[in-house]
């Protein structure tokens, strides 16, 4: 009699991870060569299925910005629950969204500003798409190059990642610019002003050679996320706007990432630049885990539709409630110095490590987004395995923290923007020792 087939198993796979593997798609990228579940959680620090306890400094992909278990945010939405509403959809008056929105629009800087809410930043930069072409008339889009702006038809379409892009087919014509990755490329060596000098003069190309003339927006992250946290000189995206205002074209912020006082410089990381751009995303650390995103815009630009829409789920009840209670703890505890203070002293200590690791090729980035390249000693070959081996040893060590980079070589550090000074030590040390050990 001969024995049933049984689905191959690695012998250290969990029961769970065989589960996610048969019924989620092989797409969804998991950590580690043994993926945790993260069951519980309060502060800086969470703890898996095994009982082991980590220091969190990736935060849920940038999403959990001021930690875990904060009984302010937890309180306001136990207090929207105790009313039972859950969801009503935007056909009717929702409180909290209006009081949401009015804060938005005030921080935004932006004139006669309307705020739209999404689910998602993806679903945010979806929705800037469609404003900007239908306002211009134009399905032209300006994009940087190792861009990524979310995994939707039109976001994968506007990603200049090869990694993140899924389809060659999308709803608008993009054109490429130079400017977002500082590390290599023909820009590479130049001083500050010299970078901004040729990237202006490569959007000016672009426009010239690639594009019909009357192109609808140009979208930027003020740093790359996923693209590594590369981070353009300040001034940058000034020096473009001046040229897409020659044009009338819409200069796009997105600042799902950037967001809320994360580079510690600023609230938004557009105002790096000078500048304040018509239309700006967000989403991620707004919620600090729930669900939420949105667009704030000019009125005139929010309003430029001529058909009915609705968001079902987009500035629920909920979700709405903690985001407030989420914006107050920001600015009540001034987590925007905070992020100033903790990340110059982790830029300070990760230099350090730098100058004693040719492993470690570039350390970039501002605030509480710092990104970490790591490449084949001795030149600036991508060392993307070299990546993979310090997420594994950071995990050892009990740190967790992020991957990314046009070549997958980029560790991403982006701690909740609660982090304390011993927090810092402690990561700098395991960080030390986990790079020394590759």
């Amino acid at each position: 009699m001969t024995e049933p087939d049984v689905p191959h198993r690695h012998p250290l796979e969990s029961p769970l991870l065989e589960r996610h593997r048969a019924v989620l798609p092989s797409w969804m990228a998991l950590y580690y060569d043994e993926p945790i579940e993260i069951v519980r959680a309060s502060g800086r620090r969470v703890t898996d299925g095994d009982g082991r306890t980590y220091l969190d400094f990736f935060a849920g992909i940038l999403t959990n910005a001021i930690g875990y278990d904060v009984a302010e945010i937890s309180d306001a939405v136990r207090s929207q629950l105790d009313t039972g509403v859950l969801h009503t959809s935007t056909l009717y008056l929702i409180r909290k969204q209006v009081e949401l929105a009015e804060r938005i629009a005030e921080l935004s800087g932006i004139p006669d500003a309307k705020v739209f809410f999404t689910n998602s930043g993806t679903e945010a930069n979806e929705t800037a798409l469609m404003l900007a072409t239908q306002y211009r008339r134009s399905n032209q889009i300006l994009t940087l190059r190792n861009s990524y702006h979310g995994r939707a038809f039109g976001t994968v379409g506007i990603t200049g990642n090869r990694g993140w892009s899924a389809s060659s087919l999308s709803p608008v014509k993009v054109g490429y610019v130079h400017g977002g990755y500082r590390y290599r490329g023909p820009f590479a060596g130049l001083d500050d002003a010299g970078y901004i000098d040729a990237c202006t003069e490569d959007l000016r190309d672009v426009l010239r050679t690639s594009t019909s003339g009357d192109v609808a927006a140009f979208i930027a992250e003020p740093i790359q996320g996923v693209g590594g946290f590369s981070t353009p000189p300040d001034g940058m995206l000034g020096a473009f706007k001046e040229v897409l205002d020659e044009h009338g074209i819409l200069l796009i912020s997105d600042e799902v990432q950037t967001g809320w006082g994360r580079t510690g410089e600023h609230f938004w990381g557009i105002d790096a630049h000078g500048v304040t751009p018509d239309v700006m995303t967000f989403a991620k650390g707004l919620g600090n885990g729930l669900a939420i995103g949105g667009v704030v815009a000019r009125g005139d630009i929010m309003d430029c539709l001529g058909a009915n829409s609705i968001s079902t789920f987009g500035g629920n009840p909920v979700a709405t409630a903690g985001a407030q209670a989420t914006l107050d703890y920001v600015l009540d505890h001034d987590l925007q110095g905070n992020a100033a203070k903790q990340g110059a002293t982790l830029m300070a200590g990760l230099r350090d490590i730098q100058s004693r690791h040719d492993l470690v090729g570039d350390v970039r980035g501002k605030g509480l987004m710092i990104g970490i390249e790591l490449v084949r000693p001795g030149g600036d070959e991508p060392d993307p395995a070299a990546a993979g081996r310090v997420l594994e040893e950071t995990k050892a060590r009990g740190l967790l923290i992020g991957k990314g980079g046009l070549y997958g070589n980029v560790l991403r550090l982006a701690p909740p923007m609660t982090l304390t000074s011993e927090e810092v030590t402690e990561a700098l040390g395991i960080l030390g020792e986990s790079i020394a050990a590759v």
